[in-house]
C-alpha cells in the first residue's frame, strides 16, 4: 500500500517540471513570432527591398508550409521519436535567421525564407504534438501551458517596438536571432517522455504513407478541417488590415496597440480556464461556439463601431480564436491515433494556417480595397459556415477515433471519449 501511495505522489509531482519546460518552449516560439510578424517587413524595407519583393518574401513561408509541414510531421511520426526532429528544427530556425541576417539581395533572402518555412513555421505543429502527448498522459493542462506563448507574444510585440524605436530598424534580426537561440534551449529542455509519447510501436511495422493518407479519407477528419479552416481563416482580414482600418477611423497607433493586446489578453484568460471549459463543453460544440462568436464579432465590425464597442468586440478573440484552437487541439488528441499525431498536426497546420488562411488573406486585399471595413461581412459569412460545419461534426462525431489505430489514454463511456484529467 505504501508503495502505491508513493507512486501516486511521484506521478502527481512529475507534471510540474514537464509543464514548465514545455511552457518555456512555447514562450520562445511566440517570442520570435511577436517580433517576426509585425516587424520583419520593417527590416526588409530598411534593406531597401521593394513592396512587391517584401510581399513575396512574407508570402513564402505560409505557402511553403503546405508542403514542408506535413512532410516533416510525417517523418517525426515515422521516426518514433519527435525530440530529435524538434531540436533539429530549432537549430534550423536559428541558422535560417542568421542566413537571412547575412543575406545580400532578394534572391539570397528568398532562399533564407524557404529555409525558415522548413524550420520555424514547422516547429509549432510539432510542439503542439508534444503537448497532445502530455494531455493524453494527464501530465499537462494544455491551456495553462499554451498561455505562456500568448503572453510572450505580447511581450515581444511591445518590447520590440521599444527597442526598434530606440536603436533603429536594423535591430529586428538580432532580436529574432536571440529569440531563436531561446528556442534551441527550449527544444533541448523538452522531456523525453512527452516527446516520445505513450505509444509503443511494433518493431516489425513502421508508419507508412498509406497510414497517413487514411486521415485524408476520413470524412470526420475532413469535416473538422473544413470547420476549423473556415473559422480561423475568417480572421484573415483582421490580421492583414485590422490596424489600417482602425487608423482610417482615426484611432491612434497607441490605442491600436492596446486593442491588439486586449484580444491576446482575453485569449490568455480563456487558455487559463481551458481545462474547466473543455470539461463543461464538448469539443465539437466548443468549435461551433467559436464560429458563432467570430460571426458576431465580424458582423459588428462591418459598421466601424465606436472605440468602446471595439474594445468589447476584441474580448471575443478569446472565443473566436482561442476556443477554436483549444477545440482543435482536443479533437486531434482524441480523434487521431497517437502513431500519426504529428502527421495530423502537420495536415492541420498546412490546411488551416497555410492553404486556406493564405488564400483568404490574398482575397482580403481586393475586398478591403473595394469595401474597407464592410469587407468584414465576408469574414462573418465564413465564420457562420464554419459554425455550421462544426454543428455537423457535433452531430456525427461521438468522441472516438476517426481512423483505426492505437489510442491508449482514452476511455469510452456511453460512446463519448473522456479526456484524461
Amino acid at each position: 500500500m505504501s508503495q502505491s501511495v508513493a507512486e501516486q505522489v511521484e506521478a502527481r509531482a512529475a507534471p510540474a517540471p514537464r509543464a514548465w519546460r514545455l511552457g518555456f518552449l512555447y514562450a520562445a516560439v511566440f517570442l520570435v513570432g511577436g517580433c517576426y510578424l509585425p516587424y520583419l517587413p520593417v527590416w526588409l524595407h530598411w534593406r531597401d527591398l521593394t513592396a512587391d519583393q517584401i510581399a513575396v518574401l512574407l508570402a513564402t513561408p505560409p505557402f511553403a508550409r503546405v508542403v514542408f509541414t506535413p512532410a516533416i510531421s510525417f517523418a517525426a511520426d515515422r521516426a518514433r521519436g519527435r525530440r530529435p526532429i524538434l531540436i533539429g528544427l530549432a537549430w534550423g530556425s536559428l541558422g535560417s535567421f542568421l542566413l537571412l541576417w547575412a543575406a545580400q539581395g532578394f534572391w539570397q533572402m528568398l532562399l533564407a525564407s524557404l529555409l525558415l518555412a522548413a524550420s520555424w513555421t514547422t516547429i509549432l505543429p510539432l510542439v503542439e504534438t508534444v503537448a497532445v502527448s502530455g494531455i493524453r498522459q494527464g501530465a499537462i493542462n494544455y491551456g495553462k501551458v499554451r498561455l505562456w506563448g500568448s503572453l510572450s507574444f505580447i511581450v515581444a510585440s511591445l518590447g520590440s517596438v521599444l527597442v526598434i524605436g530606440r536603436f533603429g530598424s536594423q535591430t529586428v534580426l538580432p532580436l529574432l536571432v536571440g529569440g531563436a537561440a531561446l528556442m534551441v534551449v527550449g527544444a533541448h529542455l523538452v522531456p523525453h517522455a512527452l516527446a516520445r509519447g505513450s505509444y509503443i510501436p511494433s518493431p516489425l511495422r513502421r508508419l507508412s504513407l498509406l497510414d497517413a493518407f487514411k486521415l485524408l479519407h476520413a470524412p470526420l477528419f475532413l469535416l473538422f478541417l473544413l470547420a476549423a479552416s473556415l473559422i480561423q481563416s475568417s480572421h484573415a482580414l483582421y490580421y492583414s488590415f485590422g490596424s489600417l482600418n482602425w487608423r482610417a477611423q482615426g484611432i491612434s497607433d497607441g490605442m491600436i496597440g492596446m486593442l491588439w493586446s486586449v484580444g491576446v489578453l482575453a485569449e490568455v484568460g480563456l487558455f487559463a480556464l481551458s481545462g474547466w471549459l473543455i470539461a463543461f463543453c464538448s469539443t465539437a460544440r466548443l468549435l461551433m461556439f467559436a464560429g458563432l462568436a467570430a460571426g458576431l464579432r465580424w458582423g459588428f465590425m462591418t459598421s466601424d463601431p465606436p472605440l468602446w464597442a471595439t474594445v468589447l468586440l476584441q474580448t471575443l478573440h478569446a472565443v473566436s480564436f482561442g476556443a477554436a484552437h483549444i477545440a482543435a487541439i482536443h479533437f486531434l488528441t482524441h480523434a487521431v491515433p497517437e502513431d500519426r499525431a504529428a502527421t495530423a498536426q502537420g495536415l492541420y497546420a498546412a490546411v488551416v494556417a497555410g492553404l486556406v488562411l493564405g488564400a483568404v488573406t490574398i482575397a482580403s486585399g481586393p475586398l478591403y480595397r473595394l469595401f474597407a471595413g464592410e469587407a468584414y461581412a465576408a469574414m462573418a459569412l465564413l465564420a457562420v459556415f464554419g459554425a455550421g460545419s462544426a454543428f455537423l461534426l457535433m452531430r456525427r462525431w461521438h468522441g472516438g477515433l476517426v481512423v483505426a489505430g492505437h489510442h491508449p489514454h482514452s476511455s469510452d463511456v456511453g460512446g463519448v471519449t473522456i479526456p484524461p484529467s
